[in-house]
């Protein structure tokens, strides 16, 4: 019988129910006997140099199970023979069914979840292997959800997910934001489109008592950064009366709460023209055109520029994009990362504060903070903590799972 599970074909959300594979029975896969217990104890990727034998025939993005070198069951996921991760868990359970119901279930956990801990209007309603949906996201901007199916056995339950949301939220749109490298990765094209009925991608949300244009269709990522929506609130107290400079500052959230929090007057860089003039309207939508000025240049040769001629900030915020993607550059991020932050301290003045943030996720935690102290050595300053977080809580970190916690904030006062 598991002859005939073979072709798969191009089978994909819209037929999964007919594939003739999910009435057969599980192929099995063991893992090597001296390997670490990273996957024993949490961590749902398994990798092909983890695996040793395997039983029965699969087609990449059906279920499997897994097992351990002795024959103790480990978990089921979906394998790829194409990626470098060969199988993602989705339960530890031998007789929890993989279907539209635990998709169902599992969403409806993850947005009770949400809801217990306070986000409820605007959140990343699923973060992936957080949440036992691995390479899985969705963002909930108010009644518009985006998402990324970003590994094929993910992706094959697409419609499965797209019930569930219907099912628990009834939004008014859906869209699919899957124009993103990684896919092509797990031999998927890159893609993007309504997985609802057509609506407008430009959207309003509400955060923190401002408000935000979101252009769901052509922004980055998923439109907006909602990781950073607790941190925005840790500037409050520092910036009141301040002259405030903010570099790569995207669509200006930061800078707007800046203004909103009393400061004086905010500079935001970025060197997206069409950032820029979303900060713009930011601005606008909130009354802060006044107080927050935006310009569309290159943030590292003004930081070095600004330096050089003198100016002084009483607060500096950086927040910039990922600087590597790979662990080959690794140290070329944590140079990239000194190298601005020892030009942001040069520019504040003395007890001024300095906002730092991090999204890199091969950037651990105490890399950043020796990366930090290296450049306030460099640029002969002192520097006392103000506020050390990582990304909000409607992504949650899950120990045993490194990945799950990327993002670095921190206040320091620079003297």
């Amino acid at each position: 019988m598991l002859q005939n599970c073979r072709p798969r074909s191009n089978c994909r959300y819209t037929t999964i129910m007919l594939n003739p594979c999910y009435l057969c029975r599980m192929a099995k896969f063991f893992l090597r006997k001296k390997i670490g217990d990273r996957v024993v104890n949490g961590h749902p990727w398994i990798f092909a140099n983890e695996l040793g034998d395997s039983e029965g025939e699969c087609a990449p993005g059906d279920i499997v199970e897994v097992y351990s070198y002795n024959g103790s069951f480990v978990g089921k996921g979906y394998v790829n023979p194409e990626s470098q991760i060969r199988i993602r868990l989705l339960t530890r359970h031998k007789n929890e069914k993989i279907d539209e119901g635990y998709f169902y279930n599992r969403i409806k956990e993850a947005w009770d979840y949400r809801r217990r801990i306070g986000y409820t209007e605007n959140c990343r309603l699923i973060f992936g292997e957080a949440d036992k949906l691995p390479a899985l996201i969705i963002d909930k901007f108010n009644d518009y959800f985006v998402i990324q199916t970003l590994a094929l056995g993910m992706d094959i339950w697409k419609g499965a997910i797209v019930e569930a949301l219907e099912r628990i939220f009834t939004p008014k749109g859906i869209y699919e934001r899957n124009d993103v490298p990684v896919r092509e990765l797990e031999g998927m094209v890159q893609q993007k489109g309504f997985l609802s009925v057509p609506f407008d991608t430009n959207i309003i949300i509400n955060e923190n008592g401002l408000k935000f244009h979101v252009d769901i269709e052509n922004g980055q990522k998923t439109g907006y950064f909602l990781d950073q929506q607790d941190n925005r609130r840790a500037i409050e107290h520092i910036v009141k009366g301040a002259d405030v400079l903010e570099a790569f500052c995207y669509t200006g959230t930061f800078s707007l709460h800046a203004a909103h929090y009393g400061a004086k007057n905010v500079l935001g860089l970025d060197i997206s023209e069409h950032a820029v003039a979303t900060a713009r309207r930011n601005a606008s939508l909130n009354g802060y055109d006044e107080v927050c000025k935006f310009e569309a240049v290159n943030a590292f040769d003004v930081l070095k520029q600004s330096a050089k001629d003198g100016k002084k900030y009483d607060v500096v915020m950086l927040d910039p994009p990922a600087f590597t993607k790979s662990r080959e550059n690794i140290q070329k991020a944590v140079t990239g990362y000194k190298e601005i932050n020892l030009r942001a301290m040069k520019l504040t003045k003395p007890g001024g504060f300095l906002v730092t943030a991090s999204c890199t996720n091969l950037v651990p935690p105490q890399m950043f903070l020796d990366t930090i102290a290296a450049a306030a050595k460099d640029a002969h300053r002192s520097l006392r903590q103000v506020c050390w977080q990582t990304q909000s809580a409607d992504h949650p970190i899950v120990w045993h799972i490194p990945t799950t916690q990327y993002l670095k904030f921190l206040i320091v006062q620079v003297m």
